[in-house]
């Protein structure tokens, strides 16, 4: 008798020595939420003190500000120290030029010459849809219509969208456009020249309206002429290349477009 109520006592000694433990245990975990409950809302106003103070600071308050969250986001010091270098650079720029303000117009002009008859030039090129295969900076083209179409365009480290307006289209001839973007536009005007039989010269003139910070940098070490040209480079080995050897798939669009209009179609 004695020796089951030991046991008893034993068990229940244990059972409460156990339940001591779990509320102990309970208790720390409760202990440790509200401490780490504190940092991170002492983190947060430390965190908005800094945005404060960086508002008023110069490029590199900014840039130390960026690379402070990414170590807070769990971002390695590698890739804090990269943000700190990025926001570096755009603040800098960005005092330099300007915030929202548009970039002084550019005027480039162009010239290729092609060893293709005129026409296949002219069809190659309205075919816009094909441009990413062969530029290196087209990302997409949609042409939601004959004289719309949607683009899309790597500057830099990241991507511009466009839409253009064909205003005239003469086929073999010439094609004019407009367009509109948030981050600028182009406005051109591209004609076709038969030097002979199978020599064309390809003009193209472009009014480039920056408006972004890429490109208004970009604008000052006219990078967009330079682009232009080896896009046309690309566009020549394109031709010279795959079109010229199979130009009965080449099936360009030959309507006419005047005032932003169709005015014939192709028969």
């Amino acid at each position: 008798m004695k020796l089951r109520t030991g046991t008893a006592a034993g068990a229940a000694l244990g059972t409460a020595a156990g339940a001591g433990g779990v509320v102990a245990a309970l208790s720390a975990r409760r202990l440790g939420r509200r401490v780490l409950d504190r940092i991170e809302r002492r983190l947060e106003r430390e965190t908005r003190r800094l945005v404060a103070k960086a508002e008023q600071a110069g490029p590199l308050g900014k840039a130390a500000l960026a690379g402070i969250k990414a170590l807070r986001d769990g971002k390695s010091p590698f890739r804090a120290l990269l943000s700190f270098g990025w926001t570096a650079l755009k603040e800098t720029l960005a005092r330099i030029f300007g915030r929202g303000r548009r970039g002084r117009t550019t005027n480039i002009v162009e010239q290729i010459d092609v060893g293709a008859p005129r026409r296949l030039v002219y069809d190659q090129w309205t075919r816009f849809q094909d441009y990413p295969s062969f530029m290196k900076k087209v990302i997409s083209v949609d042409q939601t219509s004959e004289e719309k179409l949607s683009w899309k365009a790597k500057i830099f480290w990241s991507s511009r969208t466009w839409e253009s307006t064909i205003t005239e289209q003469v086929p073999d001839e010439h094609i004019v456009w407009r367009s509109k973007g948030p981050k600028g536009h182009v406005d051109g005007a591209v004609s076709f020249h038969e030097l002979a039989p199978n020599l064309t010269r390809v003009l193209l003139v472009l009014e480039y309206h920056p408006a972004g910070l890429f490109e208004r940098t970009g604008n000052l070490w006219r990078a967009q002429g330079r682009r232009a040209r080896l896009e046309l480079k690309h566009f020549r080995r394109h031709v010279m290349t795959r079109a010229l050897v199979r130009p009965d798939e080449v099936e360009g669009w030959r309507g006419e477009i005047r005032g932003g209009e169709i005015v014939t179609t192709p028969k």
